[in-house]
């Protein structure tokens, strides 16, 4: 493979998974149920479609040998992009179900729990730190970087590295901001006050003796 075929995988790859962490970002702002659905499903199809392209970077080397930097520079994501197949798109997957046993009323409030879901780190962490390394594998692809090579390794890794603990702490705090709204309702109704009812006592029945001294008062009354 020659430079532009690398430079178009590794761009394609880095354009997929940063579009994948752009919506991993939107995802606990949507307002209704069939919006929540509706954007997890379109996640889970962007990162099949970052899969795929991985795929693609390996098939194309195998059949085009020579000189290539793909390799290298896929390298980067690839590691990341691990623990969005296994984490990721298993709590993605949660939430699409969860959205989905909504779909009788689409125009439902999407609840806070599911909110709080798919804001979680580990759903939208791992994709925009896989969109961040890719980002650093076009210059790898572009032939402006040597590989394998000590300095740009350590900073490539200390870039990510602080981005990744940048990452989890603002979604780590939007997480809890979003589970003290589910909650809440909980300690409402944990202090809510208890109403005292009044307990009802029937009357008693009328005995046959009864009966006969209300006819005697009519008589007299007579």
């Amino acid at each position: 493979m020659n430079t532009t075929t690398d430079l178009i995988l590794i761009g394609a790859l880095a354009v997929v998974w940063l579009t994948a962490g752009l919506l991993a970002d939107a995802l606990p702002v949507a307002c209704t149920a069939r919006e929540l659905r509706r954007r997890a499903r379109l996640l889970s199809t962007v990162v099949g479609v970052g899969a795929g392209l991985f795929v693609a970077v390996l098939v194309m080397t195998g059949l085009f040998p020579g000189d290539t930097a793909a390799p290298a520079a896929a390298l980067f994501p690839a590691v990341p992009a691990l623990f969005v197949l296994t984490m990721t798109a298993r709590r993605l997957g949660q939430v699409r179900r969860g959205a989905g046993a909504f779909a009788s009323a689409p125009h439902a409030p999407a609840p806070p729990a599911l909110r709080a879901a798919a804001a979680h780190p580990l759903v939208a962490v791992p994709l925009q730190v896989t969109g961040l390394a890719a980002l650093l594998g076009v210059p790898i692809a572009a032939d402006l970087v040597e590989v394998p090579g000590a300095d740009f390794a350590g900073i490539a890794i200390g870039i990510v590295g602080v981005a990744a603990l940048a990452l989890v702490l603002r979604h780590a705090i939007r997480h809890s901001r979003l589970n003290l709204a589910v909650l809440a309702p909980l300690g409402r109704m944990r202090h809510a006050p208890v109403l005292r009812t009044e307990r009802y006592t029937p009357l008693p029945e009328e005995t046959p003796t009864d009966r006969a001294i209300g006819a005697g008062a009519v008589d007299l009354a007579a």
